[in-house]
């Protein structure tokens, strides 16, 4: 057997990112579902003997739909939605479920022991953003707090800009610390949930085999780019240098247990340290660890996190974007960003959206899972598995997507409607990360409860049994195609009509008309005998009616963007 290594000091930490255990964080920011039937008061007393029941119930140790529906005493619907969360926040490319095609997800089922992994997150609860320095200065601007809000959802997304509170939010080191510490708390309970007793010597001989072992990759990653490939047994001194050809020795848990404590004391040893050392510095909403790569403007800050995450914060009034290969990583998270209008045109597998205002905002195709929390006023256009969609105000969401739109929390005025864009490089990017352009369930938004119990905000009793406000559909004569500019490689034509989503027959009509009703105008215009000082002075006339129409539609974001433009789409 091997002998567990020196934990590394955070000094050699220092020198060496690679030897960093950190907490995955899919899990904590995809994977949290308010569904109360879920979240245990004890969850390793619920979950050992509710996993002993689950491998007894099958063959393989996966379960599906109805063998979790059954055993948690939850809607069939429900019990999908938990194997499609877990289909989008696995850590292994290869796990079966991961791997698994549209429609088969529920055949393939979920392995045992990483669904009790899922359930004991459960109870985790997020960290709280710090109270701004000044509170009274900030209380009168947006709706005073109500028995269903939060201090997040008690100040509106522009708020917290003017009030500077977002020095105050949690930063992600801040939070990364605060996932690793409920780990470290919780470890000997998630041990307990993988370990097995060594035949014929009781339950104080708890081991853990490579297989079971594997399973703390759900949680848990080393270095700044995850498993790239390694499994998580190739990270550490137990199965390194395992045979393929031979089955491992199993490892005695309690030895797993002090190694992967000692690497999270030495984690947030290092992120102290790392704090510590900037704390007089200027802070940033993106981690603390992040090196600045560029900025349009002083208030635009655009980073890359090490952790694999490109952060965009802080865009107002103007248009930005980035295409596929200004993306390093496989995530991006768009945060603070106002009257602006956003494009991010590449393939990605998570995206967040977190705190903007009165802004557009294009995702390209989003393989795995998207959030937008806290936003107001905000048109947002996406392909995608699958949204989430918290706490939300007066947004419109046009979307192509492959499971239901998820609604939590405290939103109010929301709108869906389907996918309306396209750009030259969208069906390669879907493709890539296996988005299916004939399934849409842009109009199937599934509503869950209206309190989040994963915040660690104190609520109401009763509360929690009230259910959030859903989404009403965009009315077929509102609906229009959002045209991408042709040097972003957007449709030249102007109409969108390589979006590879298929419109249904009232959007199709209501579009066709549109495009009729403008192919007139501008025929109208070219036979106008009409001197070229007039022509002028007409071209000048739309443009200032259609700009009063943006304004009056609350759609004032885009006159930056199109001011610069000088194109008119109707």
């Amino acid at each position: 057997m091997t002998e567990p290594t020196e934990p590394s000091t955070s000094s050699s930490l220092a020198r060496d990112p690679g030897t960093v255990i950190h907490p995955r964080r899919e899990p904590f920011e995809h994977g949290l579902l308010p569904i109360p039937r879920l979240i245990f008061s004890d969850p390793a007393q619920t979950l050992i003997p509710l996993k002993q029941k689950l491998l007894q119930l099958s063959s393989n140790q996966r379960v599906d739909s109805v063998a979790i529906s059954d055993s948690l005493q939850i809607s069939i619907e429900h019990a999908r939605l938990v194997l499609d969360t877990l289909a989008s926040i696995l850590h292994s490319d290869s796990e079966p479920l991961t791997a698994a095609k549209f429609g088969e997800i529920d055949s393939v089922g979920v392995d045992v022991h990483d669904l009790v992994l899922f359930l004991y997150i459960q109870s985790y609860k997020r960290l709280l953003p710090r109270t701004h320095k000044d509170s009274a200065a900030i209380a009168d601007v947006w709706p005073s707090t109500s028995a269903f809000d939060g201090y997040l959802s008690a100040l509106s997304p522009l708020q917290l800009v003017r009030s500077n509170s977002r020095r105050f939010m949690p930063s992600q080191a801040d939070e990364e610390a605060h996932q690793l510490s409920y780990l470290q708390k919780h470890l000997a309970n998630i041990m307990s949930l993988l370990a097995e007793p060594v035949e014929g010597e009781g339950e104080e001989s708890l081991v853990l085999t490579m297989d079971r072992f594997e399973h703390l990759g759900f949680l848990f990653q080393f270095g700044d780019k995850g498993l790239e490939g390694n499994s998580f047994s190739q990270c550490s001194p137990f199965f390194a240098n395992s045979d393929p050809d031979m089955p491992a020795v199993p490892v005695p848990a309690a030895q797993v247990h002090d190694w992967l404590l000692q690497n999270i004391v030495a984690t947030l040893e290092y992120i102290s340290e790392r704090t510590s050392s900037k704390e007089n510095g200027p802070s940033s909403a993106s981690d603390q660890d992040v090196a600045m790569t560029d900025a349009s403007t002083v208030s635009v800050k655009v980073s890359t996190s090490n952790r694999g995450a490109s952060f965009i914060e802080g865009i107002s009034k103007s248009s930005y974007t980035k295409n596929a290969s200004d993306i390093k990583g496989s995530s991006v998270k768009v945060l603070n960003c106002h009257e602006s209008a956003i494009y991010i045109l590449a393939p990605l597998r998570y995206a967040t959206v977190y705190g903007c205002s009165d802004a557009t905002i294009v995702l390209g195709a989003v393989g795995k899972a998207v959030r937008v929390e806290h936003c107001e006023r905000v048109h947002v256009i996406v392909a995608a598995k699958r949204i989430c969609i918290a706490n939300c105000r007066e947004c419109i969401f046009f979307l192509g997507v492959n499971q239901q739109p998820l609604m939590l929390g405290d939103n109010h005025k929301l709108q869906v409607a389907p996918y309306n864009t396209f750009y030259s490089q969208l069906e390669e990017h879907m493709n890539e990360v296996g988005i299916v352009p004939t399934v849409n369930r842009w109009d199937e938004p599934l509503a869950l409860g209206m309190v989040d119990p994963h915040d660690s905000l104190s609520h109401p009793a009763g509360v929690s049994d009230v259910q959030a406000e859903s989404a009403t559909q965009v009315d077929p004569d509102q609906f229009t195609s959002f045209v991408i500019p042709s040097w972003l490689g957007g449709d030249s034509t102007g109409s969108a009509q390589g979006n590879p989503f298929t419109l249904p027959d009232a959007y199709k009509a209501s579009q066709h008309k549109n495009h009729k009703n403008l192919g007139e105008i501008r025929q109208l215009i070219r036979e106008a005998s009409l001197e070229e000082s007039r022509k002028r002075e007409l071209s000048s006339a739309l443009h200032v009616y259609f700009k009063d129409w943006l304004y009056g539609n609350r759609l004032s974001f885009i006159v930056v963007f199109y001011s610069d433009t000088c194109d008119f789409y109707l």
